[in-house]
């Protein structure tokens, strides 16, 4: 009986023990161990297909402990060797203690691509989909012939389509090279159905065959995945030129106030984005500290209206209400105005760049087609735009300061006569427009880096927007930021950005010369 009681006591203590340092007691093909350890850079590659073909549960600890480094060799034994514990790579025993002499299985890069697939691949067999559908993801870009048979038995038992699908395209890439013409043909088929950019060389290749019926099918395989790529570049373009045109549109709104309906040239327009942007750059730190990042937005998008608009309507009374009707001398002190903000900043925050990161939920994409991703932080800008211009179109068009605005721009005097406060009124709508620049300001910061110089990039293309819209026309403006930033992105697909620089510019050049007043003119006793 106590013999009885110390046998099931030493089975548990080696049941827990194995537990415990993670390491099942299945054994390994100890022939494909001892050649992943000792064999060349072919019987090594073998070798690792036929340890991933036998599915074996501690294939994936022998991979990963050769990709760590964690692989030693002791004579003819293959150890795992983790600090201190070492463990036989076959039978997965403890080692105590370890031999003295020992040498690092190296991995050159032939053999570490292998690895890394073969581990992706046995992703594959996971309870859980989203590991398996970043797996399969993972090889449709880097297919193993070595990793063929765990991607046919995972293929076969899959049951999410989207999974199957991916698995389908690389088992048909993998087929392609097979010496038998049927399952090439059937292959060529399968390929014909992606949407992926990766099987293009696959059937280019496949298309300069000599056999006449294998190139005909990749050629027409070829045809079908080009078109559904195009569809997917057009895409791109069509939403660059969305995510442009709103960009513009949110840097020349507040110009469509201050020098469309006030007719003030203000040169510092830029400066005054950049403020909005190293504001939310502020406003993101303060949260930071407080360890509410993922919510500072929710703070700077006001925080960068307030300052901007503080800020220019501290200039409208101490500058420019005093350069009303005088465009030169205007533009002149506006002009001195940015250089004055651009120094006060490198004073304050320094002349390198500054890094405004993302909130997660900004972070990544929608894949839409296999070739086109919709970055977040673009989109959530395109509907920021949106919300921009419906709730200034309400101020101005249901406000008593917009009806106030409107009549001043109209006929200052009269508008003076009934009781307006004109001199408040041009005020605030600089305010306003100082505001908007802001807004843009804290936009743009989620797209890039910010610095001193960012308005400097935004000034002329959103004095562009405002004439080729229409002096005064916010509708104007709307359609001309969309059709600027439409032509933008399709020109620089086919000749660059330089060039589409220019050809826009020449554009706007001569649309002026031949309609002065812009896409849309204003009518009546406003004109």
């Amino acid at each position: 009986m106590i013999r009885s009681v110390r046998q099931r006591a030493g089975a548990l203590l080696g049941a827990l023990a194995l537990a415990f340092f993670g390491l099942p007691a299945h054994a390994l093909d100890a022939a494909a161990v001892g050649r992943l350890a000792f064999g060349d850079g072919d019987e090594r590659i073998e070798a690792i297909g036929a340890l991933v073909a036998a599915g074996e549960p501690r294939v994936r600890e022998l991979l990963q402990a050769l990709a760590d480094g964690e692989l030693q060799t002791a004579g003819e034994r293959v150890l795992i060797v983790r600090g201190e514990a070492g463990f036989d790579a076959v039978s997965g025993e403890r080692i105590a203690p370890l031999p003295a002499e020992r040498d690092e299985v190296v991995a050159n890069n032939r053999l570490r691509s292998a690895v890394g697939a073969a581990l992706a691949s046995l992703k594959l067999l996971a309870p859980e989909r989203a590991t398996r559908l970043e797996a399969a993801r993972a090889l449709s870009g880097a297919v193993d012939a070595a990793t063929a048979p765990l991607l046919r038995r995972a293929l076969e038992r899959e049951a999410d389509a989207e999974i199957r699908s991916l698995l389908a395209m690389t088992v048909a890439s993998l087929d392609l090279a097979s010496s038998d013409r049927a399952t090439r043909l059937a292959a060529i088929r399968a390929l014909g159905d992606s949407s992926s950019a990766s099987v293009k060389p696959l059937l280019a290749a496949a298309a300069k065959d000599p056999d006449p019926e294998i190139g005909s099918a990749a050629k027409l395989s070829l045809v079908a995945v080009e078109g559904r790529l195009k569809w997917g570049e057009i895409g791109g373009l069509l939403f660059t030129g969305v995510s442009l045109g709103s960009i513009l549109l949110l840097a020349a709104l507040g110009l469509a106030i201050t020098y469309g309906l006030m007719g003030v040239i203000n040169m510092a327009h830029g400066e005054l984005i950049m403020i909005g942007a190293y504001t939310a750059y502020v406003v993101q730190n303060a949260f930071r500290q407080l360890g509410l990042f993922e919510w500072y937005l929710l703070a700077a998008v006001p925080a960068a209206f307030a300052v901007a608009a503080l800020v220019g309507m501290l200039l409208e009374r101490a500058v420019i209400r005093w350069l009303y009707g005088r465009p030169l001398e205007t533009l002149l002190a506006t002009w001195g105005i940015s250089l004055v903000l651009i120094q006060g900043v490198r004073t304050l925050f320094g002349a390198q760049n500054v890094l405004v990161e993302n909130p997660a939920w900004m972070s990544g994409g929608i894949a839409a087609l296999s070739n086109l991703v919709l970055p977040w932080n673009r989109i959530a800008i395109i509907v920021f735009a949106a919300l921009v211009l419906a709730a200034i179109g309400l101020l101005l068009a249901r406000t008593r300061l917009g009806l106030y605005v409107r009549g001043v721009t109209q006929n200052r005097e009269m508008a003076s006569c009934v009781g307006v406060p004109t001199a408040r009124v041009d005020t605030l709508a600089f305010g306003l427009g100082a505001g908007i620049a802001g807004l843009a300001g804290c936009a743009l910061s989620q797209l890039g880096n910010v610095g001193p110089d960012l308005g400097q990039g935004y000034i002329v293309d959103s004095f562009m927007v405002v004439v080729f819209g229409g002096v005064g026309q916010l509708a104007g403006t709307v359609y001309a930021a969309l059709v600027l930033g439409f032509g933008n992105k399709f020109l620089e697909a086919s000749s660059g950005a330089v060039i589409a620089k220019i050809v826009v510019l020449v554009f706007i050049i001569v649309f002026i010369q031949h309609r002065p007043q812009g896409l849309f003119a204003l009518k009546g006793r406003a004109a």
